[in-house]
């Protein structure tokens, strides 16, 4: 966006204040079309439409008239999009970047054309269409250009000769020759179809970002970090006018009429340039933030650029244009007029006369062809036998011997005559040593024999020289009747007399009337003032030196210094007079003026200005001539270096990486300079340029560990991570067999800064982790987390199934990965948790948890295919859906059970059963869908869910940490978008009620032991397909691992299951069922069903009435009694439980009679038990064992079966955790006080109340088996359709109790 209009402009540009005043910006909009810095834009043709290229990936197509965007995302590049164009029939585009590929598109479908070309091996900068739209040409970070066949992808031509990166690549208007830019300051030119070199031009002082073709193809012109635009003749390679000055150019676009150029900048501005004056046209457009792409539309009145905040601005320059155009057709209308006016012979041929007066002694600019080199030799001493300056006097100006001069003339006067010429020629020796007193009396002699104009010039000259101002100007006064109206002459005298004034220390009045004299005569081409102020403006500049005025010094130096080179009059011969009066050094003044200039510049601090002028004048002057320069060159390198330090200090890091480019500019062979810069570019950002800078340090120094020591760090943070690694191993190869330790170990604390490098050399090494150990670490990691991970998953971003071994590798080819492996080299010690975050965070899975519909999709119908291209019918959609819904969570991998289980495998199909629990524990995300759920549903249709209802389902609910629901259009369920449902109290109250689970366990459930009738009863109401599977889904709740065997009954299954859990945890609460008994074990429930009743639960005495009940017994029970039943009850064994045999330790009750009665649908039993009192066992089955038409033919039981658990006995633990009790004292003081024996003493004084409170437990209801004596002594449980509870008769009988074991069948 623009914030204004800067008030910089060029001086010729300037307008009048009234008008500035009535400009208007430039109509600008604003829009934003990518998420990330915009680096390139290009109009198509027909001008309405413009594609953009950016930081995050993608291209967009944005059209102006509508203001919005029509195309795109083009996604398909892998890292930072640099270059993009347009084909000439608008039907293609190119872009290329940092991934190394170039993709050709169609614009119509936004698909590629062909795979990526993939030819460079280094970023792709720059790409371009030929003319006819046959051809490609792409320029490369690996310093070569390549041509491509634009229809098929064929490499037609591949140009290697640069020798750094191609920054910009451009075919001619004919496309017969392709220009290349690039950033070892070169443009060269190549024909397109063979690369044969036809024209190479050393163009800059710094790296080339933009070529473009005038289009007539005779100019090419070309834009640097070095803050220039050069226009270059395509014939030759000579320099075309003078360079356009202003900010370190980015991007570089021209009109497609040639008229104008447009460049943008870091400095966040744009600016037009007129490509026939090389002037500023308008006004600095100033943007918001940086801009590197520019481009101009095909009218050329509209100027796209983006920005590094992803925003595309468009500017109308229409009325920036015709302004300026009308104010370039005033100033060349009154130069013509001008022109126009009349000149006389004399003027004439004084400027074309006298080469041989100027001898060859150079010039700052090749002019001398355009003196007349057969002029007239009689013709050019014109001027001097006006003024009647004598041969000897000339040959002593060219000389410099005044003695000789003086002496011969001294010999013509004392030879008599009265030679007035002889006696005012020595007055102007004389007065050029400063003897004022001997010329003025030399003077005043040759006027006193003849009056002359030399006379009284030489008169005025000393009178200056002597501080007689007022005489003077009369002697100047009186010389004018000796002009005889001479303009030549007249000119002449005014200048000579504003010099002696400046001699004279008037310096104001004498600049004014050189002023003046210029104003007068810039349109008539008298007589050249302008050298004249030139010279006087350095003498201005030498005082400000000596006064210690060093900005004012190098300004009057500056605005000189200008005047000469624009007026290239130095050779002009009328010139010699003020060498012969003055003794002014016009030869070499050119080359005086610009040394002291850079030494101003120097002395005033302002070093990059020194060396631009240094680098002005380097160019400028001859061989001969730049010798006397290299010690200055290393001086001021030196303050550059020493400001550049400075400014990093202050963290001015523009001003830093300015310093060191101009000290680069001066000595570009000092590996330091490129260092230094390298870093400072680091903390800029400008990945890209650090770059440069560290492949020119390797260049330099290629034994040096420092050049990828800062290449590593600049790959890295441009996040490309692979050759950073790369670029990281060669700096430890160089440390580990450096040549010369000590010169890197200095070379290394020289370049210490921004904290970048904190060990010298001999400890550097160390600071560092090898690649092989960072490695093993990185795979080690991988193993621990893939050890219990799914065989297979989906990758979401290709849709590919991929088992272990391929997740690895993708791994190990992905950006995360090589980021790892950087970031653990770089450091030590070795970061293991960053090492165990990066790998789960890689492989963190989304599961599904769904019901299975008809036809899902197995392994084999997606193995080696890519899910998102198959059919999306059917339960595919559901696949699909699910892969880009994790995809789109962020999430690389996925699972589901119907195709990521090879089913026809037995071995994985028992490892996936068993590890399913864990699988679901680990994932990052469970999504649940539910398919019979509508996108209009409200509260409580999960609830009624057939998903609700399944067997595999409640295991995997229960294990995932993070649940996510979605309805059958895959919106989230009940619009909740919060990351967890289970931590949505709706969603969670709506499950609790639906399943009976308690809240607490369906948030933060944990598998195990613990609770297994609750757990059963929870899954009491599942049902599954496979009759085996609700015995296997519940495998992971309880935490065991079985064998899976696929066609074994459900009462096998389930009692394996059971019997697992009562042998592990001693538990036998899972014996707590009603309904029908299994195959498996009579003790065991048929079906999972039996467990939907409540258990049977012993209620607990209120502790005042356990109170009451343990007093009275304590009266009637003797003591021993109890104790020695606690005892027993104590010592019995945990229940044991294997080949489907349990062995059940209980309090037995032999059953002594039983007798039936038929009550309609159901039966009542009345059973008569030793030591219990009389029960009625009422069930809706008939007890066969008890039928009237046979005798009892076995003998029967009824058991309390023994819970070790049960409230009463002293125990420390259970299967979960430590029980706690009172203790008489603290362990530590146990410990501390030394008395184990009154410890147990205490305890052992607590049993007997311990006992009797057991007894009062005894007393109590309880549920009771009835089981069936076997042939072989063992039992059958007798199962029924209610709990049956039991009572002991007589309390107090304590020692008739029968505790045993029983082993049932």
């Amino acid at each position: 966006m623009l914030l204004g209009v800067s008030q910089e402009a060029h001086p010729t540009a300037r307008v009048s204040a009234d008008r500035m005043m009535q400009e208007r910006s430039a109509p600008t909009w604003t829009m934003r079309s990518h998420t990330d810095s915009l680096l390139a834009v290009a109009f198509f043709k027909d001008g309405r439409r413009v594609v953009t290229a950016s930081h995050d990936k993608t291209l967009r197509i944005c059209d102006m008239q509508r203001r919005s965007l029509v195309g795109g995302p083009f996604e398909g590049h892998k890292d930072y999009v640099r270059s993009v164009a347009v084909s000439p029939d608008d039907k293609q585009i190119a872009s290329s970047g940092d991934d190394k590929a170039i993709i050709v598109w169609d614009v119509e479908s936004k698909q590629m054309i062909f795979d990526p070309l993939e030819k460079h091996t280094g970023w792709v900068l720059s790409v371009c269409f030929s003319p006819d739209g046959k051809r490609l040409a792409s320029g490369s970070h690996d310093k070569t250009v390549v041509v491509w066949d634009a229809k098929t992808g064929a490499i037609l031509v591949t140009i290697d000769g640069h020798n750094n990166s191609v920054w910009s690549v451009a075919f001619s208007p004919d496309g017969l020759k392709l220009a290349s830019g690039s950033a070892d300051h070169s443009i060269r030119i190549w024909r397109s179809d063979n690369a044969e070199l036809l024209l190479k031009i050393d163009a800059h002082q710094h790296w080339i970002r933009s070529v473009v073709w005038s289009p007539d193809g005779q100019q090419l012109v070309s834009a640097s970090f070095d803050k220039t635009v050069r226009f270059w003749s395509s014939d030759d390679g000579a320099q075309i006018g003078q360079p356009c000055t202003g900010h370190a150019y980015h991007s570089l676009a021209m009109s497609s009429d040639g008229s104008f150029i447009a460049t943008a900048s870091d400095d966040k501005t744009l600016r037009l340039w007129s490509t026939k004056t090389h002037k500023l046209i308008g006004q600095v457009l100033e943007h918001i933030a940086w801009v590197r792409c520019v481009a101009i539309s095909p009218n050329g009145e509209v100027l796209v650029s983006g920005d590094g905040e992803g925003k595309v601005l468009l500017c109308s320059v229409k009325n920036i244009l015709e302004q300026y155009n009308a104010e370039e057709g005033i100033l060349e209308n009154e130069e013509a007029r001008q022109q126009q006016l009349p000149f006389s012979e004399a003027q004439l041929r004084s400027y074309e006369r006298n080469e041989e007066f100027l001898g060859n002694h150079g010039s700052p600019s090749n002019h001398s062809s355009e003196i007349d080199e057969d002029s007239d030799i009689d013709d050019v001493q014109s001027l001097f036998d006006i003024l009647t300056i004598q041969a000897t006097l000339c040959d002593a100006s060219i000389t410099g011997i005044l003695d000789t001069a003086e002496e011969l003339l001294t010999q013509e006067i004392d030879a008599g005559d009265n030679n007035y010429e002889s006696y005012a020629n020595r007055s102007v020796v004389r007065a050029r040593r400063a003897e004022w007193k001997y010329a003025l009396q030399d003077a005043v002699k040759s006027i006193a024999i003849q009056p002359s104009l030399l006379g009284y010039i030489s008169k005025a000259i000393a009178l200056c020289g002597n501080g007689q101002l007022w005489g003077a100007m009369e002697a100047f006064d009186l010389a004018f009747i000796f002009c005889n109206r001479d303009p030549i002459i007249v000119d002449l005298l005014l200048l000579i007399k504003a010099v002696s004034l400046f001699n004279a220390n008037y310096h104001d009045e004498a600049m004014r009337r050189i002023k003046d004299l210029t104003t007068t005569y810039q349109h008539r081409n008298r007589f050249p003032c302008n050298v004249i102020n030139s010279y006087l403006r350095a003498q201005l500049a030498i005082i400000d030196l000596k006064n210690g005025q060093y900005s004012e010094a190098a300004d009057q130096f500056t605005a000189s210094i200008t005047g000469l080179f624009l007026h290239p009059t130095l050779l002009e011969p009328r010139l010699k007079i003020f060498t012969v009066l003055f003794g002014w050094d016009l030869d070499s003044l050119w080359e005086t003026i610009s040394q002291r200039r850079c030494d101003a510049f120097l002395l005033a601090g302002q070093v990059i200005e020194a060396v631009e002028s240094f680098q002005y004048m380097m160019n400028m002057v001859n061989e001969a001539g730049k010798g006397s320069c290299i010690e200055w060159s290393t001086n001021c390198t030196a303050h550059c270096v020493a400001k550049a330090h400075e400014a990093v200090t202050a963290s001015d890091y523009e001003m830093a990486v300015s310093l060191y480019t101009a000290a680069i500019a001066l000595d570009p062979t000092r590996t330091s300079l490129f260092a230094h810069r390298s870093r400072v570019n680091l903390e800029l950002k400008l990945y890209a340029e650090a770059l440069q800078d560290a492949e020119k340090v390797i260049e330099l120094d290629p034994s040096s560990y420092l050049g990828y020591e800062m290449k590593h760090v600049a790959l890295y943070e441009a996040q490309h991570y692979g050759e950073a690694i790369e670029a990281f191993e060669m700096m430890l190869s160089k440390l580990d067999c450096g040549p010369d330790t000590e010169k890197q170990s200095k070379l290394h604390i020289t370049h210490v800064s921004m904290g970048r490098s904190l060990i010298c050399f001999p400890e550097l090494r160390w600071q560092y982790i090898s690649p092989s150990e960072a490695k093993d670490a990185i795979r080690q990691a991988v193993h621990v987390r893939l050890e219990n991970a799914p065989l297979r998953l989906l990758n979401t971003s290709t849709g590919r199934l991929c088992n272990l071994e391929t997740q690895t590798h993708t791994f190990m080819e992905s950006t995360e990965y090589k980021q790892l492996l950087y970031s653990l080299m770089i450091r030590a010690p070795l970061q293991t948790e960053l090492i165990t975050e990066v790998v789960r965070k890689y492989f963190s899975r989304v599961m599904l948890s769904h019901r299975w519909e008809q036809k899902e999709p197995l392994l084999h119908d997606i193995q080696d295919k890519v899910v998102y291209d198959l059919n999306p019918v059917g339960a595919m959609v559901k696949l699909q859906t699910f892969c880009k819904t994790a995809r789109n969570a962020g999430y690389r991998w996925a699972w589901s059970d119907t195709c990521c289980i090879d089913q026809n495998n037995n071995v994985e199909l028992q490892r996936s059963v068993n590890s399913m629990f864990v699988w679901y524990r680990q994932s990052a995300l469970t999504i649940v869908y539910l398919s019979d759920v509508p996108s209009s549903a409200k509260s409580g249709a999960l609830a009624k869910s057939a998903w609700n209802t399944r067997g595999w389902t409640i295991q995997e609910f229960l294990a995932s940490v993070v649940v996510l629901f979605y309805r059958a259009d895959w919106t989230p369920y009940l619009d909740d978008h919060s990351p967890n449902h289970k931590k949505s109290a709706t969603i969670m109250q709506e499950l609790q009620i639906s399943t009976g689970i308690d809240a607490s366990s369906l948030v933060t459930f944990r598998s195990g032991m613990r609770g297994a009738r609750e757990k059963l009863q929870w899954a009491s109401s599942r049902v599954t397909t496979l009759q085996e599977d609700i015995a296997y889904s519940l495998f992971g709740i309880f935490g065991i691992h079985l064998p899976i065997i696929y066609g074994e009954t459900k009462q096998k299954a389930l009692g394996r299951l059971i019997q697992e859990i009562v042998a592990q945890s001693g538990d036998i609460t899972a014996l707590d069922w009603i309904g029908k008994s299994s195959r498996f074990n009579s003790c065991l429930p048929a079906d999972i069903t039996s467990y939907k009743a409540p258990p049977c639960i012993l209620t607990s005495l209120p502790e005042d009435e356990m109170q009451m009940s343990v007093s009275r017994l304590q009266d009637v029970v003797p003591v021993e009694s109890a104790t020695k039943l606690y005892t027993l009850l104590d010592n019995l064994s945990a229940p044991r439980f294997a080949n489907s045999r349990l062995q059940l330790p209980c309090i037995a009750f032999p059953v002594t009679d039983v007798r039936r009665r038929d009550q309609g649908s159901y039966f009542t039993y009345f059973v008569k038990a030793d030591g219990l009192q009389d029960l009625v066992i009422t069930t809706e089955d008939k007890l066969t064992q008890f039928s009237r038409t046979r005798p009892i033919p076995q003998s029967f039981l009824l058991v309390r079966p023994w819970n070790r658990y049960d409230p009463g006995l002293l125990d420390f633990e259970d299967d979960m955790s430590i029980k706690t009790m009172s203790m008489p004292w603290s362990m530590s003081d146990r410990s501390l006080s030394g008395s184990p024996d009154k410890y147990e003493e205490s305890v052992d004084s607590e049993l007997p109340l311990r006992a009797v409170r057991l007894t009062v437990r005894l007393g109590q209801a309880f549920g009771a088996f009835l089981l069936a004596q076997q042939r072989g002594g063992e039992y059958r449980r007798i199962a029924s359709d209610h709990n049956i509870m039991a009572r002991v008769k007589d309390i107090t009988a304590v020692d008739d109790m029968n505790i045993r074991t029983l082993e049932i069948l």
